[in-house]
């Protein structure tokens, strides 16, 4: 489990199925067999070297999620797994990529603040509500607006320099995690709905 709290961004050395990372930060208590989110993904890091990991791509994973669209020196988004003794500093982030999206716009608001808009998949919308949780690239964002399948958060300085985002550009597949709650929400209602 994660909190979309990024701690590090890293460079992509080996694009892949056989996928692997220079960085630095996250390598201090990384462990071979580890879970590491990499642009949102839960991935196991199966090889540690002192500049970097390597970690094994499933087809699902590079179909579901934009890691298979990476090439050698793109920037990502990295973070280690939450402990029992950390702050819930974002929100509940399972790594479970739902899909992704395509970025619609980045645009400048003024004193080093963004407004971030994404297409997301129809069938992701009704996961998603105004002032609720969305993880974008493993980023824990606060949705400010969902109109259409058009989502807009706003992007404080601090996250855009400490993540991939100022990389982006429109076009660009985003990766899509909702909030897990909504999510099984969702599936109880649907299941109490069939049974009366």
């Amino acid at each position: 489990m994660f909190t979309g709290i990024i701690e590090e961004t890293g460079f992509v050395e080996t694009p892949g199925a056989t996928f692997s990372v220079r960085c630095s930060h996250v390598l201090s208590d990384l462990t071979i067999g580890a879970s590491i989110a990499v642009n949102g993904v839960c991935l196991t890091a199966v090889d540690i070297r002192a500049d970097g990991f390597t970690a094994d791509l499933a087809p699902e994973t590079l179909e579901r999620s934009n890691l298979g669209d990476l090439k050698a020196g793109d920037r990502v988004n990295l973070e280690r797994p939450l402990t029992m003794q950390a702050r819930l500093s974002g929100h509940i982030v399972q790594g479970h990529v739902d899909g992704t999206g395509t970025l619609e716009g980045l645009r400048e608001l003024g004193d080093g603040n963004w407004e971030l808009t994404v297409q997301v998949p129809r069938e992701l919308d009704r996961f998603l509500v105004y002032k609720g949780s969305i993880a974008i690239d493993g980023i824990s964002l606060t949705i400010a607006s969902v109109t259409a399948g058009l989502v807009k958060v706003a992007i404080i300085p601090h996250t855009y320099e400490a993540t991939s985002l100022k990389a982006r550009k429109p076009g660009d597949r985003i990766n899509i995690e909702c909030d897990v709650l909504a999510k099984h929400v969702d599936k109880l209602l649907a299941h109490m709905s069939l049974n009366t």
